[in-house]
Order: C-alpha cells, then structure tokens, then sequence
C-alpha cells in the first residue's frame, strides 16, 4: 500500500501553518496597534465645518492673534469658540455680501449660535486646560499644530494618552517664553532661554506631573 501522502504534503502543511501562524501574530498586532493610528484618531481629517474658515489667512495672512476668537483660552479651561458678533466685527465692513458667509449674517439675524463641529477632542473621562497650559508656557502648536498655516483646520496631533504623558514626563522641550506661546512661527533660537532655566520659571519641578488625578478627576 503506497504512503497516504505524498512529499509535498509537508511543503504545503508547513506552508499553511506558517499562514495561519502570520494571521494569528498579525491581526493581534493590528488589534493593539488599530486604536492608536492616526487614521483611527482622524489625524490630518479637515472637518466639514458650516463655513469653510481658513486659519492660514485670518492668522498667517491678516495677523490675528489667537486670542481674538479664543478669548477665554488664557483663564479659561475651554478655548472657546467665537460669537458671531466676533466674525461679523469685519465682515459687516468686507465680504459683507459674501454667499460663503451667509450662515453667519443669518446666525447674527436670528441671534442664534452658528454650530461648529470639534476638530481636537479627547475622552470625556480626560480633564484638560488650556489655561494652565498656556500658564506654563506651553505653545498652541505643541497640540493643536501649526493651524495659522491651515487653509482648513484638521486635528494634527493624535492626543492619545501616550501623547500627553510624553510631555508631561518631559514638559522642557515643549516650553517657550510668555511672549512666543501664540507665536505659530517661533522656533528656539541663541536668545532663547534654556529650557531648565523655562522648567524653573514655570515652577514645573514641583509636582510628579504624571500623578493620575492630574488628567483623571
């Protein structure tokens, strides 16, 4: 009686577990990996927004600061999103008449909100504040990107935990002088004080700042 199987049976059942092998270590991979990816947190996604505003030529091209629409960002846990009012301080004098900025003459018209779609979120199990971020000298940019250079504003860090833990176990290279935090162009320079000599003006060696009541309350 001659063998059941022939020598190229090992070849193939080698070659099937080995398959079966990859399958199993890559879609474990991918199970762990697949919620940290830019794609799942929508990184570089513009958000469909019910005006196309463009940062690059309110704060790049006309030199609005930050501050002008995100008024409260300074003392504030939110940044907060400008009242119409804000936007129609121009536009009721320049592209009064613009079809793109219609929904905002009928916001101020109907004394109602215009409804802006978040771009940069976290869990809502996460406490975030601007204010004693940028109380501790840390720049816009540093989470949100370079959005004066944005023609339309897209999420451009993911903010996961390990974003926010990176710098909080090393806040240094992320601070910048009070003068420089709403600066999107400023880059460290000869002139620019050290960055211990930052940590020591922020007071940011005084408290473990990966202490999980800091983001977790």
């Amino acid at each position: 009686m001659g063998a059941p199987f022939t020598p190229r049976a090992n070849i193939i059942m080698t070659t099937c577990l080995a398959a079966i092998a990859f399958a199993v270590a890559g879609g474990g991979l991918w199970w762990f990996a697949w919620p940290y990816s830019d794609y799942t947190r929508h990184v570089g996604w513009v958000v469909q927004q019910p005006v196309p505003f463009s940062h690059q030529h309110h704060v790049a091209g006309l030199g609005l600061d930050c501050r002008f629409c995100h008024s409260s960002v300074e003392n504030s846990a939110q940044a907060s999103l400008p009242p119409t009012f804000t936007c129609m301080t121009c536009h009721s004098q320049i592209w009064t008449n613009a079809a793109v900025l219609a929904p905002v003459r009928d916001s101020l018209a109907r004394n109602t909100p215009m409804t802006w779609q978040r771009v940069t979120d976290v869990p809502d199990y996460v406490y975030f504040n601007h204010s004693i971020h940028i109380a501790k000298g840390v720049g816009c940019e540093s989470c949100h990107g370079n959005v004066g250079s944005m023609p339309l504003t897209y999420k451009a860090k993911t903010l996961t935990m390990q974003f926010c833990l990176d710098c909080h176990r090393d806040p240094g290279p992320n601070l910048r002088p009070v003068e420089n935090i709403f600066d999107m162009d400023w880059h460290r320079g000869p002139d620019t004080p050290s960055i211990a000599a930052l940590v020591a003006q922020y007071h940011l060696g005084r408290r473990n700042l990966t202490e999980c009541s800091i983001c977790h309350r």
